[in-house]
């Protein structure tokens, strides 16, 4: 117990100085109404559960598109104008799809690369219900989204990420993990330059079946895996600006719900690249057609969406790279 506390103490005396009181300038763009409103669209009817392959998924992903553009946020390179472009072989289907993939470059060490990643499909539609996805994940897309313009926000105002930031919108998730799985072997920035993945996949809701009541948490899961050393900067990060309640209940190898393979972290993980998955637990909604965004707690949404903002800021401008173990 004592060394752990040392080690936290010396993580957070190691914690970058680099814009730090910045950070929290731009974290405090991450509003729950921008979510609201995003989330709002994003698992509405329109997009008619955003299966893979399906309209309504193109219908999202030129709703992402269109929003890396108002920010001015520029597409990857490799992409067709964001679109990483892939033909899947779903149930003996060729489905044609798409990640959408853009970057805000570094200014010092453009050619090392912090991915945040959430999955932009959910499962349409079925005996004529839309399953929305408003967590599952529409939450975490998000998320993203407004973690990615307070980065480009900094970077307009002359306060860049030192490396580059890339933000990966996954298509086929619900099929078996298939959008990460392409991304990861046929990557458009180098996996050896890949500092770490950070991964949003349900951050909207609570765990009716967590013991402690207190709101105020997030599950993580992998963070300690690949690299001590991403594990104690989260946990300094977090200690030092949200404060939430880091719960690790599924992070244990012999989890039975397996959580760690069951996201599209473990196909960057898979090839040595240290990760976080982020998530909230299953609810009674999860994969229902009930999963809609008025279910959604916004407050806590926003503060865990800055505590991944504050990590990746974190990641992005150290002096050195973080370690595997």
């Amino acid at each position: 117990m004592k060394k752990s506390f040392l080690w936290l103490g010396l993580s957070l005396f190691c914690i970058s100085s680099y814009g730090q009181d910045r950070a929290s300038i731009y974290a405090a763009t991450i509003q729950e109404n921008e979510l609201m409103e995003l989330l709002y669209v994003y698992a509405s009817d329109y997009f008619s559960g955003r299966e893979t392959g399906t309209q309504g998924q193109k219908i999202a992903v030129d709703f992402l598109k269109t929003y890396y553009i108002r920010q001015g946020i520029a597409a990857a390179e490799g992409t067709e104008d964001y679109f990483q472009k892939m033909s899947l072989d779903i149930k003996g289907k060729t489905i044609d799809t798409e990640n959408v993939v853009a970057i805000i470059p570094g200014t010092e060490k453009p050619e090392e690369y912090i991915i945040i990643s959430s999955h932009l499909d959910h499962v349409g539609t079925r005996d004529g219900k839309i399953y929305n996805g408003a967590d599952d994940d529409g939450s975490g897309t998000v998320a993203l989204l407004e973690i990615a313009e307070a980065f480009n926000r900094a970077s307009q105002e002359g306060y860049g990420p030192k490396r580059s930031v890339v933000f990966i919108h996954l298509t086929g998730e619900e099929k078996g993990l298939l959008g990460s799985k392409y991304y990861s072997d046929n990557p458009l920035y180098p996996i050896a330059n890949t500092v770490a993945n950070l991964n949003i996949d349900m951050v909207g809701r609570l765990d009716p079946k967590r013991e402690n009541p207190n709101p105020n948490y997030i599950y993580l899961i992998g963070s300690d895996r690949l690299s001590q050393e991403l594990h104690e900067v989260s946990e300094a990060i977090n200690t030092k600006y949200t404060q939430l309640e880091l719960d690790y209940t599924f992070n244990a190898e012999d989890d039975p719900n397996r959580f760690y393979f069951r996201s599209d972290h473990y196909n960057f993980a898979k090839k040595n690249i240290p990760i976080i998955f982020y998530f909230n637990g299953t609810h009674e909604d999860y994969h229902k057609h009930t999963d809609t965004p008025d279910k959604i707690n916004y407050p806590i949404l926003a503060k865990r969406t800055k505590l991944i903002f504050h990590t990746a800021w974190e990641l992005a401008n150290r002096p050195e790279r973080i370690k595997l173990k």
